[in-house]
């Protein structure tokens, strides 16, 4: 919800430590008593340890022997983590001082207080006397969560725009659009200002994930790109490995779906996923280019599957296959003296069988392809096919006949072979 968010935004703005636990306390050189430093570091260490109760019992103990705010605007801070609302309202309404420096900040959390107890009417009292005294897009952002709380969107809307002109932030617009998007029924509003904010000024606040949920909804696949390509460009620059390497799962597999083509041309230009370009160069069944990218990735990475993978891209786009029969054979020689594979051995089995260079030998292959996957019909087909070269003609007309059965003679491949294996005798 957009109060949440806001919450945590205006809570984060008051800490005057950036990293909890891990910076040294902001405050004069000047002790008020004499074991101010070793307080200071009790409290630090109970917030590394996460003992937030005892750290914060600590600065209130510093706050109430030094009268410095700071501490009490941390103590606040880590009441309101812990959700100890009524303490956050009854501590900061009691040191309420206009006179000090940090009277706008305590008098927010008096305010945060009341909307977080629900106390929505005298919240936005103190909210719209907190905006009159200090205008700025923190309060306007306040007093925007009070009216939402309040179930009165277009109220809100006005002010979640007020802080979003006085201070452009991600964090304040996807409140707005939220407000606009589900609340006011404002989906068009709501997708243009995030779109002219992604231009100016990127993806930060989160802005590109509420864009694409929104065109998510709408099944608006050229907008889910558009902000996906955003987004990956913008974490890659960034140096966001994990962030980039997410969104590019997502890009791609969009891309994919709306036409393969811009997945290849986006991969092809950016090279950051060169095995699913291979897949989809196989998808398309575009032989030249996968052959000449497994070459590639054959010569940087040595792995032995794509020899095997080589040989079978380079027979099938030869125009003359016996030309380069003796190059793909070796190849695949080479591949299955370390591979164990069964698509390898029943491919390279049925080029010794079909173009009858050592039939016996293409056999053997076929049979051991055959026990990994004895259902497969292809492998069956090399078989039968293997077992017709050496005449044992009834044996393959059992084997043939098994192929026929299961997928019929739609493949002329298969048509041929049963008609010459039928002719046997």
């Amino acid at each position: 919800m957009p109060s949440y968010k806001t919450l945590v935004i205006i809570i984060l703005s008051l800490f005057f430590v950036s990293c909890v636990g891990n910076k040294n306390l902001q405050r004069s050189d000047i002790k008020l008593f004499e074991a101010e430093d070793q307080y200071i570091l009790f409290a630090l260490e109970y917030e590394k340890n996460r003992d937030f109760y005892k750290a914060r019992q600590v600065y209130f103990e510093l706050f109430d022997k030094t009268n410095r705010y700071e501490y009490l605007l941390r103590f606040l801070t880590i009441s309101m983590q812990l959700s100890r609302f009524e303490d956050v309202k009854e501590y900061s309404y009691k040191y309420l001082d206009e006179d000090t420096a940090h009277y706008e900040d305590v008098l927010r959390f008096y305010a945060i207080s009341l909307l977080k107890l629900g106390e929505l009417d005298e919240a936005l009292k103190v909210s719209l006397q907190l905006l009159e005294r200090f205008n700025n897009s923190d309060n306007y952002e306040l007093i925007a969560n009070v009216y939402f709380e309040k179930e009165q969107y277009k109220q809100a809307e006005e002010y979640f725009e007020s802080a979003y002109i006085s201070n452009v932030s991600g964090d304040t617009l996807t409140n707005l659009v939220d407000v606009l998007y589900s609340y006011l029924n404002k989906k068009e509003k709501a997708i243009s200002y995030l779109e002219t904010h992604i231009r100016l000024y990127g993806c930060q606040g989160g802005v590109c994930t509420k864009l694409f949920s929104f065109y998510s909804e709408q099944k608006n696949i050229d907008g889910i790109i558009s902000v996906l390509k955003k987004s990956y460009f913008e974490n890659k620059a960034k140096g966001d490995l994990f962030s980039m390497n997410r969104t590019y799962k997502y890009l791609i597999a969009y891309l994919e779906q709306k036409n393969i083509d811009e997945a290849i041309k986006f991969l092809e230009e950016n090279r950051v996923d060169d095995f699913k370009l291979l897949t989809l160069y196989q998808k398309k069944d575009d032989k030249k280019n996968a052959l000449k990218l497994l070459k590639e990735l054959y010569k940087s990475t040595g792995n032995i599957d794509l020899l095997a993978q080589i040989a079978i891209f380079k027979f099938e786009v030869a125009k003359d296959k016996r030309k380069v029969l003796k190059e793909v054979i070796e190849k695949f020689e080479s591949a299955l003296m370390i591979l164990d594979n069964h698509i390898y051995q029943n491919y390279l089995g049925y080029l010794l069988i079909d173009y009858e260079v050592d039939i016996k030998k293409g056999v053997l292959l076929v049979e051991k392809a055959l026990k990994k996957a004895p259902n497969n019909v292809a492998y069956i087909d090399s078989y039968a096919w293997g077992l017709y070269k050496e005449k044992r003609c009834k044996e393959a007309y059992i084997q043939m006949k098994k192929v026929v059965d299961a997928i019929g003679l739609d493949e002329p491949e298969i048509k041929m072979h049963w008609n010459k294996i039928k002719e046997c005798k």
